[in-house]
């Protein structure tokens, strides 16, 4: 079966006072015409002069220009998301940690890939540069910190290993090492410059009992800040290792805390269930400066610009903040950074693509101009479902939470909340309307189907047989056919005349996350999210027969819908991306 990728979509809105540019177009994989979702945020950094942002995500890095802040570069190449970055010193190299093992180093200006190093088993959680530039320090998921050395083309050799994941890695002035990790400790290494091998650790800590989630170096070496898991935040001696301070703000972990670079201030990000803020505090009184609100979800990185007037924040909620750091005052937002694509749904008509992510958002896109119409809020845990009716006037959805089992009603046309369902006892996974508009059929992770009445919204019966949680449904265009895909690995098919099931597709190695039928209700697609069955699988819906396979994504593939009008079919990732096939 000959596959052809047509889509691979991108939204990114800038500051108010940017001019537009068609960033869509930037390096798009072979037979992509345009981009929709700049994929989940990670990390941002500055450069060293300043004029550029980079945005680590699971797509690639992003490059702004710091004046107009509108997008002039994607670099791509890695095999799986970026989770780190760093620039060196000079501004001339961009390293970026991967989720596959990886730190891959970019000429920062052109966004030439140099070179891909290799070493590391799991991902690389945390990159950075000596001050001089000629190593590289790496902290990794595989719990080791490696140092590479630019003069021996990055040669490199593994000077510790912790008792957990290493979450953070920093380089001092005076060229010593400060790790962090999930194991609690926090360690100072004295790098020797000419053999890395016989760098030693000076000083080790437990800092953090539930583990060090981040940290960052003085810009004059002598203090050492650190973030919890636990919600505290601890400054340090870095010469002696003597504990200064501990401050608990909030019960919520500290994700990330930096220094700006005139030491005057230190920023520390919380995040969690109840505190997404920002706070400030005063180098030499540790008294809080300053309190930045407006995230709406999990604040994971934060970053001085190199005058230190500017902090940006990056979160989870796909935006990042822009803030006066003397004033307080907000800046700018940039978006379009989805964190994990959970559901796609097309309009009837074919006009709207509506997007739920883990983001705890809907968004609607308009599928002639791709722009942005609006965004349904509201969830308190990732959007699990989402379909229109027949007629196009009503959008259902459901929350994947254990504690929300309720299925959400709303105005397709104005955005406005309609009403709720309820009667689930397990998280609402999977919504569909049938064909003729007179039944909504939820799926749920307490194994059964429930049938609803769309004009009474009475509850009209139940579906059993899945040995495991119902995760995707979807009717067949015809009205004869109600898919259901679950955690046991199977897709059943369901007579809508007499409710009894009729078949059970087996193939799929991970649990079946999303279902879909072509226009003409002979294609069913199943979406496979986890190990080696990143894939798209088709199923021959008349016959019983296993069609073929799409591969592409490099994330679980969580949500497929077929445009009703052209029979393109919408696949979406956990990595931030959607992608369009043509299934012919």
């Amino acid at each position: 079966m000959k596959i052809t990728v047509t889509l691979l979509m991108l939204l990114g809105l800038l500051l108010p006072t940017a001019h537009p540019q068609d960033h869509t177009q930037l390096n798009l994989p072979e037979g992509a015409i345009a981009r929709l979702g700049k994929g989940s945020l990670n990390e941002i950094r500055y450069s060293p002069d300043g004029t550029r942002l980079a945005v680590a995500t699971s797509i690639g890095i992003w490059l702004y220009d710091t004046k107009t802040y509108q997008e002039v570069a994607l670099f791509t190449g890695q095999a799986d998301m970026v989770l780190s970055i760093a620039f060196s010193p000079d501004g001339e190299v961009l390293a970026g940690g991967g989720g596959d093992g990886t730190v891959q180093l970019w000429e920062a200006k052109t966004g030439v890939l140099k070179q891909s190093l290799m070493g590391h088993t799991k991902g690389v959680t945390s990159v950075a540069f000596s001050p001089d530039g000629q190593t590289l320090a790496s902290g990794s998921m595989d719990e080791t910190v490696r140092l590479w050395n630019a003069k021996s083309d990055y040669d490199n050799f593994m000077i510790g290993r912790h008792g957990g994941m290493v979450t953070s890695v920093a380089f001092g002035p005076d060229g010593r090492l400060a790790v962090g990790g999930m194991d609690g400790t926090l360690r100072l290494w004295e790098v020797d410059k000419r053999a890395v091998k016989k760098s030693r650790v000076k000083w080790v800590r437990t800092a953090h009992l539930k583990g060090v989630r981040s940290l960052a170096l003085s810009p004059d070496g002598a203090v050492l800040a650190t973030g919890g898991m636990d919600g505290t935040r601890r400054m340090w001696n870095a010469v002696t290792g003597e504990l200064r301070m501990s401050l608990t703000r909030s019960g919520d972990m500290v994700n990330s805390i930096a220094f700006s670079p005139d030491g005057a201030t230190v920023a520390s990000a919380s995040g969690g269930w109840s505190d997404n803020t920002v706070h400030l505090w005063d180098t030499v009184t540790d008294e809080l400066k300053g309190t930045f609100t407006g995230h709406e979800d999990v604040i994971n990185s934060v970053v001085f610009s190199p005058d230190s007037s500017v902090l940006a924040t990056g979160s989870w909620d796909g935006t990042i903040r822009l803030w006066d750091v003397k004033t307080g005052e907000h800046k700018g937002t940039l978006t379009g950074y989805i964190r994990g694509v959970k559901s796609v749904a097309f309009s009837p008509d074919g006009r709207t693509l509506a997007i739920g992510s883990k983001d705890k958002t809907l968004r609607l896109w308009d599928t002639v101009t791709w722009e942005h119409k609006r965004t349904l809020t509201g969830y308190t845990h990732s959007v699990a479902s989402v379909a229109f009716s027949p007629d196009g006037t009503t959008l259902a959805s459901g929350s994947r939470q254990w504690k929300d089992n309720t299925v959400y009603l709303w105005d397709a046309v104005t955005g406005e909340p309609k009403g709720t369902l309820n009667g689930h006892t397990d998280s609402v996974t999977s919504v569909a309307f049938s064909p003729d508009g007179e039944v909504l059929v939820s799926g749920s992770e307490d194994r059964t189907l429930r049938l609803w009445d769309v004009v009474t919204w009475e509850h009209k019966g139940t579906l059993a047989g899945h040995a495991r949680g119902v995760l995707s449904v979807a009717f067949s265009p015809d009205g004869t056919t109600l898919a259901s895909g679950s955690w046991d690995q199977t897709v059943w098919l369901w007579d809508t005349d007499t409710w009894i099931h009729k078949q059970v597709f087996r193939g799929h190695r991970y649990r079946v996350l999303s279902v879909s039928f072509s226009p003409d209700s002979r294609v069913l697609a199943s979406a496979s999210g986890e190990g080696e069955d990143k894939m798209v699988h088709l199923w021959d819906a008349v016959m019983g027969k296993h069609k073929g396979m799409l591969t592409g994504h490099r994330d679980a593939v969580t949500s497929v819908a077929f445009n009703p009008k052209s029979g393109v079919l919408a696949s979406g990732s956990d990595g931030g991306t959607v992608l369009l096939w043509k299934v012919d």
